[in-house]
């Protein structure tokens, strides 16, 4: 008997994007899977083009997140993994897309024993059609450059066994909006699982401008609050890690306050304060002085003279 797959998909307003995602799922190589799908409350017409596959193929199974859940897609994935019936489980977004053998390839890999299978991923501009960069998921020493996004395994490449998961004392956490999948991962990587790595693109990720990792980009405060909540959070995490330089990733974190910081001032954006105590503070902590300096005389001139973008 082919063992069951559980593909776990959190979605809220996908009404437009969803469809395609399901599709790839139905034209998988590898038949025996479960998706369950968690409504995160969604007002737009997801139920409708969910309810259609759920009707047509028994394997889809729909759910809204519970009333007295935490709003948010990893609240709703936690929910699925309690739901799930597979012995392995693939957490999916609801704007990627699966090649035809992803599963089956996936499964195969972890048939040789491992915790976890990770494939790669290519990002594709759903606007503009345009193929674009491909991601880098192995690496030497995979916790450091993992922190600081040499390495990157996002949602959907990972497929894990139940039997590894659920040893873990907390899966997603619900308190963490950007970067969910970062910090996942880290903690799943620090338990040290058997990883098999797949050097082939079997997973679509869609890029639009309703994407999670686009907010970032426009300063949607809270998504930026949220990432630095998880970075502030693994710092204080692998500390007393002896294999990891804790002041790489500290110069990450500034270099990351420094440049959003830049763009908050240019832009005008009303949070602009935020970025600089997030900044003066990272600079504080590694005693770059003159960074201080610098950044507090740069914001000066150009809250002024409105001039000096290189200054900051």
């Amino acid at each position: 008997m082919n063992p069951l797959i559980s593909v776990i998909i959190p979605t809220y307003n996908r009404a437009d994007l969803i469809g395609d995602t399901l599709d790839s799922i139905v034209d998988q190589t590898y038949s025996n899977w479960e998706c369950i799908i968690i409504d995160d409350h969604s007002n737009d017409d997801s139920f409708s083009v969910i309810s259609r596959y759920v009707e047509l193929d028994s394997r889809f199974r729909y759910y809204s997140r519970p009333i007295e859940r935490p709003k948010g897609a990893n609240s709703c994935r936690n929910y699925g993994y309690k739901l799930s019936k597979g012995i392995y489980i693939n957490w999916f977004d609801s704007d990627d897309l699966m090649c035809p053998t992803c599963l089956e390839k996936q499964l195969n890999s972890l048939s040789l024993g491992a915790d976890v299978s990770v494939c790669k991923l290519e990002y594709f501009d759903a606007e503009s059609g345009c193929w674009d960069k491909i991601n880098n998921i192995y690496s030497e020493n995979l916790i450091q450059d993992y922190l600081i996004g040499k390495v990157q395994f996002y949602v959907s490449p990972p497929m894990w066994t139940k039997k590894f998961l659920a040893n873990q004392i907390e899966l997603f956490d619900e308190t963490i909006r950007n970067l969910d999948d970062w910090d996942f991962n880290l903690r799943m990587i620090y338990q040290k699982p058997k990883i098999t790595y797949l050097d082939e693109v079997l997973i679509k990720y869609r890029v639009h401008s309703r994407s999670l990792s686009q907010q970032i980009k426009k300063l949607d405060i809270d998504e930026v609050k949220s990432e630095f909540r998880a970075r502030h959070k693994h710092s204080q995490i692998i500390k007393n890690n002896n294999q990891i330089d804790l002041s790489i990733v500290q110069v990450y974190i500034k270099d990351r306050y420094k440049y959003l910081f830049r763009e908050a001032m240019v832009r005008r954006d009303e949070h602009n304060l935020y970025y600089l105590k997030g900044l003066l503070f990272s600079q504080l902590y590694l005693f770059d002085f003159l960074g201080v300096f610098k950044t507090l005389f740069g914001f000066l001139v150009f809250r002024i003279f409105n001039k000096g973008y290189k200054l900051l």
